[in-house]
């Protein structure tokens, strides 16, 4: 399961809808977000889990970010950690029911960590260390970032056996094209208002608005991630490959979980489909 902040929320209706359809996951690997809802998932907490993020909502997630005023990171992320483990104890990777790891970055090396054994908590707080956002987890000499750098969708970590259906799920791409539409229009429309603020506004701020350093180094960054997951599906070759790109919802819209999971449901079930006709 890949890496995409609030959109890996999408690896609940996959889940979901793999077991509806009669799968039965024997393991699990996952990145970033991912690698939170796998385990979550290998703990057994699945349902439990999307009942909290029912819960959240904009003042929450704020309630949740423990913001630090650090230079390489805008909140220290423990807090979220701790509030999910209030319903969800930690266990060690090795003692969980079905294979499972998660994949981390080292900072220093630039090499993929992956977790395997120990706190499962802590190869999660790891693997979500969102670049600058989240405070780097150092550990054995390493600095730990989010396991997206390196491998964004971690199929071949994937503990296999003969006979099994490797299926990977997606959520790290973007419709870009829709998204730029998107920004277009708003524009069109903002220049176009009748509004006396709105044309006062129009005059103070520049159309080219949206194109600053900040979305121009995160769209850099998204289509990096994005072109490395492409590679690891061509390289693994995927029974089923749910391939779910996104122009609505961004990396932090926690409190759209339900949509989300729906979003994973209705996409795992066509890619399931899709694999049905082709056999």
């Amino acid at each position: 399961m890949s890496s995409g902040g609030a959109r890996g929320l999408a690896h609940i209706g996959a889940i979901e809808e793999l077991e509806t359809q009669g799968f039965r996951i024997t393991s699990i690997a996952g990145c970033s977000m991912g690698s939170l809802i796998g385990g979550v998932y290998a703990a057994g907490k699945l349902a439990e889990f999307r009942e909290w993020m029912k819960t959240i909502d904009k003042k929450k997630m704020m309630e949740l970010t423990d913001f630090s005023f650090s230079l390489n990171h805008v909140a220290k992320g423990t807090r979220i950690i701790e509030a999910i483990m209030e319903f969800v104890p930690d266990v060690a990777i090795e003692d969980l029911p079905i294979p499972y790891c998660a994949v981390a970055t080292d900072w220093k090396s630039g090499c993929e960590v992956v977790f395997r054994e120990g706190s499962m908590f802590e190869a999660i707080r790891a693997s979500i260390s969102l670049p600058s956002f989240y405070e780097p987890v150092q550990r054995d000499g390493m600095i730990l970032i989010d396991g997206g750098v390196t491998n964004p969708i971690p199929m071949n970590r994937v503990v296999r056996h003969e006979g099994d259906i490797l299926v990977g799920v997606d959520v790290s791409g973007h419709d870009y094209a829709a998204q730029w539409e998107k920004q277009h229009e708003l524009a069109e429309r903002r220049k176009h208002s009748t509004s006396l603020s709105q044309q006062i506004l129009n005059r103070l701020i520049p159309d080219n608005l949206d194109f600053n350093y900040y979305t121009v180094l995160s769209r850099v960054s998204s289509i990096m991630i994005r072109q490395n997951s492409l590679l690891m599906a061509q390289l693994t070759k995927p029974d089923i490959l749910v391939d779910i790109q996104m122009s609505r919802y961004g990396g932090f819209d926690f409190d759209k979980s339900e949509k989300l999971i729906a979003i994973g449901r209705k996409k795992t079930r066509e890619a399931i489909e899709l694999m049905k006709n082709v056999i």
